[in-house]
């Protein structure tokens, strides 16, 4: 340890059209020192990042390395000087497997030797078990994270980068996780962790760096400081958590039925569905835990529509039989979805606002005359969404590749709940998003419930489904636990079941 700072970076100025991202940003961070850098959703943490991996280059300031100044060219620049990052979007290819796409960051020949093997014994010591010929396209969201995460440390750097790594953990992998990062850190290795999980923060870190709409506003030791006070911080407010509680009104009759469903995965690598059964009344809200990779992807396909679940009773919409139908007809029949993947599936990038809002509105809003797109109610229909949901856009006609991650989360979320309808079945909700953003979304879930939407929440974040939930199953392997009372269970007892250390399969027919 020494008293020169590993990295340092004086007056970062980086400017988009319309936007100032690093409005003169100055960030210190010694050896062996785990630092957050926390920010709402657009503060500019991403593009701050972005420059010390190379990624981007600064229009104005200085970046000192080692006490030297550096202009870092590019990612690969970085990794020789060894700094490792694990992005929140992923740096992958799709058509190549595992181990070839750790291998594209690997610089020195000499470390691909043996990479297989490496992969294999590192992945699963970090308990991120993957296999190193399987295609990144056959992969759900929580598994390509892993990649990112494997990456980096089969790399040794000096400054690991670490943007949202825990969102597909359990709590006892985060645990695992955290004590790897703390011996990397005592033996020299600075951490950069970018997080909206306020208490890891807490619990992990040593300092912090707080931004807001481009410019650090605050430092502190967040050990020292509540999670409310570390958000309060980041959005510059007081932060309202979700004013609507819980009506507990749950119907009767349930809304959505789900009788043996049995699927095979169409991804070579994917998970079967086996026997799954379960039922979701009017007013409850189920969750379902699991880590990433244990059927939660081919789930939502067959609740979704876009894979048939076989015969039609397998699923029933408001008793309606729904198990032949494909997504616009569960539609017509009352159920809005939001997948886990808002970039390409929740929302197609290089459309606007507008035309997103309709993809999925436009058969309970009637945003569609004659064949011919009503351009009026779709653009209404778009601001409405902004509004309600405080998304910051600059309107309906900006394209949704402009948003930030949470921003565009609200909007997907928005359009689906300004719906109204009687089934809402999301993946993943919160995913990458901050604590203002998380709460108006937590919001509308709730309030959707207590207007009598049967709502399922697919979630690996085990701290929003017990703060949501009425019940919780977990899947695992491709099969689902007996839901049971989020009130009669913990957070410790659902991780160990997503763990896979008891045996997570119940009798899924008493739903």
């Amino acid at each position: 340890m020494t008293d020169t700072p590993l990295l340092k970076l004086t007056g970062i100025v980086k400017q988009f059209p319309g936007c100032l991202a690093n409005d003169h940003v100055d960030l210190t961070v010694m050896p062996g020192e785990i630092h957050a850098l926390l920010g709402e959703n657009g503060a500019g943490k991403s593009t701050l990042v972005k420059i010390i991996y190379g990624v981007l280059r600064p229009d104005e300031g200085e970046i000192l390395w080692q006490g030297e100044a550096v202009s870092i060219a590019n990612p690969n620049h970085a990794r020789k000087l060894g700094i490792g990052m694990v992005f929140q979007h992923f740096s992958l290819f799709e058509a190549l497997t595992v181990a070839e796409n750790i291998a594209l960051g690997l610089s020195d020949p000499k470390d691909r030797e043996g990479l297989r093997e490496r992969i294999v014994e590192i992945s699963t010591n970090y308990g991120l078990p993957l296999d190193p010929d399987r295609a990144v396209h056959d992969l759900s969201v929580g598994e390509r994270q892993r990649i990112e995460i494997v990456r980096c440390l089969l790399q040794s750097p000096k400054l690991l980068i670490m943007d949202e790594p825990t969102s597909v953990l359990t709590p006892q992998e985060v645990e695992k996780l955290f004590e790897t990062l703390r011996r990397l850190a005592s033996e020299g290795c600075s951490i950069l962790y970018i997080s909206h999980k306020l208490e890891e923060i807490r619990a992990l870190c040593e300092k912090a760096t707080i931004m807001r709409l481009g410019r650090v506003v605050a430092h502190c030791d967040p050990r020292e400081s509540t999670a409310r006070q570390l958000a309060e911080l980041m959005i510059g407010t007081e932060l309202k958590p979700p004013s609507a509680m819980r009506a507990g009104a749950i119907e009767g009759t349930p809304r959505l039925e789900v009788n043996r469903l049995t699927l095979v995965s169409d991804h070579q690598f994917g998970t079967s569905l086996r026997e799954i059964s379960f039922s979701v009344r009017g007013g409850e809200i189920l969750g379902i835990g699991g880590i990433a990779g244990n059927g939660q992807t081919e789930l939502m396909d067959a609740l979704s529509g876009e894979v048939y679940a076989g015969k039609p009773q397998t699923i029933l919409i408001d008793g309606v039989p729904a198990g032949h139908m494909g997504p616009s007809q569960r539609r017509s029949a009352g159920a809005s979805f939001v997948p886990e993947e808002r970039n390409g599936h929740g929302a197609v990038s290089a459309m606007t606002l507008s035309e997103n809002a309709f993809l999925s509105g436009h058969i309970r809003h009637s945003l569609a005359r004659l064949g011919l797109i009503d351009h009026g109610k779709t653009t209404a229909f778009a601001q409405e969404v902004i509004k309600v949901f405080d998304v910051r856009t600059v309107g309906p006609k900006a394209e949704a590749r402009a948003l930030s991650g949470g921003n565009l989360q609200k909007f997907v979320i928005g359009r689906e709940v300004l719906q109204k309808p009687k089934v809402l079945v999301v993946s993943q909700p919160t995913w990458g998003v901050d604590a203002g953003a998380a709460a108006a979304i937590h919001q509308a879930i709730i309030e959707l419930a207590n207007e009598g939407t049967a709502v399922v929440l697919i979630s690996q974040d085990l701290d929003e489904i017990f703060a949501l939930c009425d019940n919780i199953a977990v899947i695992a392997g491709g099969r689902l636990s007996a839901p049971k009372p989020v009130s009669a269970t913990s957070v410790s007892e659902i991780g160990i079941l997503m763990g896979g250390i008891s045996d997570p399969v119940g009798d899924s027919h008493a739903a």
